[in-house]
């Protein structure tokens, strides 16, 4: 196996741990690349047009590198009440990226999220897990410039 795989060694090899492997190589390198289809395919001996097939299927996995700094845009109910389209918005303008989306250099990622759970903070967007509420646009592209120059 090409790469360092070793952690997929705690699953046992049968295709039917296809999903739980590569839910192991999203949750070890942030997302499953070209050379980790190949690798969990050989582990589980599964051809990898069936294992790129099983990827394309459910929307959890990431098939690109996420940002150095990933953020979260929360659009639940009360995010969503209190401007979280906004929020997504501004953050897309400042940054050039899209949901889904991670910028050239590498530095940030983009999602929305259904809820981070910090309803009473509404609207919310967190930034590797640090959650920063009560936003509007000021302090949204405040709070972008500090990671920029980070």
């Amino acid at each position: 196996m090409a790469g360092n795989y070793d952690y997929l060694k705690k699953i046992t090899p049968e295709s039917s741990n296809l999903i739980r492997g590569l839910q192991a190589v999203q949750a070890q390198e942030g997302y499953v690349s070209d050379e980790s289809i190949v690798a969990v395919a050989g582990y589980f001996n599964t051809p990898v047009v069936e294992t790129e097939g099983v990827l394309s299927f459910y929307a959890q996995f990431k098939r690109t590198k996420p940002g150095k700094y990933k953020i979260c845009v929360c659009d639940g109910t009360a995010c969503h009440i209190k401007g979280s389209t906004l929020i997504l918005d501004w953050v897309s303008t400042e940054l050039g990226i899209g949901n889904g989306e991670t910028d050239a250099g590498g530095v940030f990622s983009l999602e929305t999220v259904a809820c981070l759970g910090c309803c009473s903070l509404a609207p919310v967007f967190s930034i590797n897990g640090r959650v920063f509420g009560n936003l509007d646009r000021k302090s949204t592209i405040r709070i972008l410039k500090e990671y920029r120059n980070k």
